[in-house]
């Protein structure tokens, strides 16, 4: 299978009349998000993808994240940091996620530190309770442990009990490590096939703990299920043959014609699916972002057989056949070229992620001298300029972010005719 047509694999969806359910979704308009983790969260990817995806999908929600990380971190420490490194942003929201440390991985899994696991989740719990933050606890991520025996294991029935604490205390869960260990075993699986160990898909680093970029999306993937989003962007269906819209959920289509068998349209969307640069849809192999989480679709019946490319504003998403179309296709990743963005909707989400990127990058620049350099003049200037900095940035990931009316284009696209040597 080449690179290339792994692009295309997500692509082909039944169309769902499911209606969208935006207002599921736990974050609002307005809401400050704080990740507060260890090693894991320090490491920013899954806040960043969580950030990207709630940007692009919610625009018109004014939400802004911050990373609380700390390296080696455990839920008592968490505890203790607070009013240093969460209470100042402020939240609305606080997202948890400990676990690995508190058991000193796996060497000190007994009940003394499970109880010092579970006092450090009732006290984050009980004191963002009392500053009016809404706090989701979630299990830990997995480790490279055998799926079978994990699901058994001391981490996950010690995270039960931190979920089930923090329920009775009247807020909410999300189950990480079960939603990842499914996604492991279907890797698992898919590596059973392979014989070259070289080959084989990991969701770790060498340790077994920390989470590689794969693992990084996969636990992503957990907390925003968990957050209620929803597997639709929007949904579009024509009748080429009538030139009529006759379905549209989570977006206007306007101008529609035909010309000389060329079907045009503007498409002006809610909002728009979840992308991360290139060749990243080669992880929605093991990651079903694209069923459950992207779902872009456009659905075009009654063409007359053959192939067509769908373009947007002048940018090919790839060309499909007559009954794939009519079935309904997600162009939410598709490229007829994996080294290039294919619709306009793409290109913007790969710029809101280099966006995103330098975001957190200066993020980090001062945290670190705040914590590192604290008697340093230039931690207090430094954080100043880098508030400011953080403003100008998420006003540019917004603009970035915010969906255009793109001008979609379908056209016949079959191969010339080949009439054999003249006579």
């Amino acid at each position: 299978m080449s690179v290339a047509s792994l692009f295309l694999l997500p692509a082909i969806t039944l169309f769902s009349a499911l209606p969208l359910r935006a207002d599921d979704f736990a974050l609002r308009d307005g809401d400050k998000l704080v990740f507060l983790g260890d090693s894991i969260t320090a490491a920013r990817t899954y806040g960043k993808i969580i950030e990207n995806y709630t940007l692009l999908r919610y625009p018109d929600r004014r939400i802004r994240f911050v990373n609380a990380g700390f390296g080696g971190d455990t839920a008592a420490g968490g505890l203790k940091r607070l009013e240093r490194d969460v209470f100042p942003h402020k939240p609305t929201v606080l997202i948890v996620a400990y676990g690995v440390n508190d058991i000193g991985w796996g060497i000190h899994a007994d009940e003394q530190h499970k109880k010092a696991y579970l006092a450090g989740i009732r006290g984050i719990v009980e004191t963002c309770q009392k500053k009016k933050v809404r706090v989701f606890i979630c299990s830990a991520a997995i480790t490279a442990e055998d799926p079978a025996r994990a699901e058994e294991g001391f981490l996950q029935k010690m995270c039960d009990e931190g979920m089930e604490l923090t329920l009775s205390l009247g807020e909410k869960t999300i189950d990480v490590q079960r939603t990842m260990r499914g996604i492991q075993r279907k890797l698992w699986a898919a590596n059973a096939k392979l014989a070259e160990k070289a080959k084989h898909d990991t969701l770790h680093a060498a340790d077994g703990v920390h989470l590689n970029d794969l693992g990084q999306l996969a636990m992503a993937f957990a907390i925003l299920k968990g957050l209620g989003a929803p597997a639709d962007v929007s949904s579009a269906t024509i009748d080429a043959r009538n030139v009529k819209l006759t379905a549209a959920r989570g977006c206007a289509i306007t101008s529609l014609k035909s010309t000389d068998g060329v079907l045009e349209f503007t498409r002006l969307d809610e909002g728009l699916p979840f992308n991360y640069g290139i060749f990243y849809a080669l992880n929605y192999r093991h990651v079903p972002v694209p069923n459950e989480l992207n779902r872009y679709m456009l659905t075009v019946t009654n063409l007359t057989p053959g192939r067509y490319e769908v373009s947007a504003d002048g940018r090919s998403a790839g060309t499909f056949s007559a009954d794939q179309l009519a079935m309904g296709v997600n162009l939410a990743s598709t490229t007829p070229d994996p080294w290039q963005p294919g619709g306009p909707w793409n290109a913007q989400a790969n710029v809101l992620k280099l966006l995103t990127d330098g975001r957190h990058e200066i993020g980090q620049a001062a945290t670190h001298s705040r914590i590192d350099l604290p008697n340093s003049s230039a931690s207090d200037q430094l954080g100043k300029q880098a508030g400011a900095f953080d403003d100008q940035i998420v006003e540019m990931q917004r603009i970035v972010a915010k969906p255009q009316a793109y001008l979609f284009v379908i056209k016949r696209s079959d191969p010339p005719r080949s009439y054999g040597p003249r006579k």
